[in-house]
């Protein structure tokens, strides 16, 4: 039986019909499904979606990347800096940063004038130099004692200024000058004598070169002074400073001799000696002292 040309048509395959018969099912005709073509469709179709699986995630991957450079580049932008090594202040501006010294030139500052050195040599001892000035006042206290000034003297002739051993010392030695005073406390007298050199030198072979035993200065009377030490035993001392050599001669007026137990007639002697070392000393201490402020 025949149902028209070409055979008995063939249903259609609806994927949306349920049981509706599959183009490879057997339909009775002995046709069998194409299975390449199936293969190539399926491939096609893993294919497409492998593209979209890596087109997706390279598309992720920039929005990352695209984060991080933004996230780099706000980063850098907060440093205060500016990010541009060469905005930075000096390195002596930043805090904590080294900065260098300045240095100087190496100094000392002068050393001290002595003012033994002015009172040493005659070409630095130019201060006015007197009885007067060298003893000034009409007395003298030395601790609690109180001797009153008697008579001065100055002279260029040593030898009459001097007894004993002591005027062929001073004109070896080359004497320029003595200048006497006399101090007097109760019954004691004292004579003090200095002698004046060109140079230390000889002053210090005056001192040596005669012995208080036997070289004493002349005692200086007058003036309400009483003569003493003519003829009796007195206290002689010698000594010297700088181009001064000074002497002290000690005695009563009373025209008693002088023993050790006289404790107050040394005393008094020692006073005026340390008087006379005084005044030397400070004389060099003036002129030492206008130098260095001059």
């Amino acid at each position: 039986m025949s149902y028209g040309q070409g055979g008995p048509q063939q249903p259609q395959w609806d994927p949306w019909k349920p049981n509706s018969q599959q183009p490879w099912s057997d339909g009775g005709d002995g046709e069998t499904p194409d299975w390449a073509a199936l293969a190539e469709a399926s491939e096609a179709r893993a294919k497409r979606r492998r593209m979209l699986f890596i087109g997706g995630g390279a598309l992720a991957t920039l929005a990352v990347g695209a984060a991080v450079a933004l996230a780099v580049t706000s980063a850098n932008g907060s440093n205060e800096a500016g990010g541009d090594p060469s905005s930075l202040p000096p390195t002596a501006s930043i805090p904590g940063g080294t900065a260098t010294a300045p240095s100087f030139a190496p100094t000392s500052a002068p050393p001290p004038l002595d003012p033994k050195e002015f009172v040493s040599d005659k070409k630095k001892d130019t201060a006015p130099l007197g009885p007067d000035i060298l003893f000034p006042g009409s007395q003298l206290t030395m601790g609690s004692t109180v001797y009153q000034k008697g008579p001065t003297a100055d002279t260029k002739d040593c030898a009459t200024a001097s007894k004993g051993t002591l005027p062929k010392a001073l004109a070896a030695n080359g004497c320029t000058r003595v200048l006497r005073v006399t101090y007097t406390e109760g019954g004691i007298a004292v004579t003090v004598g200095v002698a004046v050199f060109d140079t230390e030198a000889q002053a210090l072979a005056t001192r040596k070169g005669s012995s208080p035993k036997t070289g004493m200065v002349q005692p200086l009377t007058g003036k309400g002074v009483k003569p003493f030490c003519d003829g009796a035993v007195c206290r002689s001392t010698t000594n010297s400073y700088g181009r001064y050599a000074y002497f002290t001669l000690t005695g009563f007026t009373s025209g008693k001799n002088v023993t050790t137990k006289d404790t107050k007639a040394f005393s008094a002697g020692d006073d005026l000696a340390l008087f006379a070392f005084n005044q030397i000393k400070r004389r060099g201490e003036a002129q030492a002292s206008a130098a260095a402020n001059g």
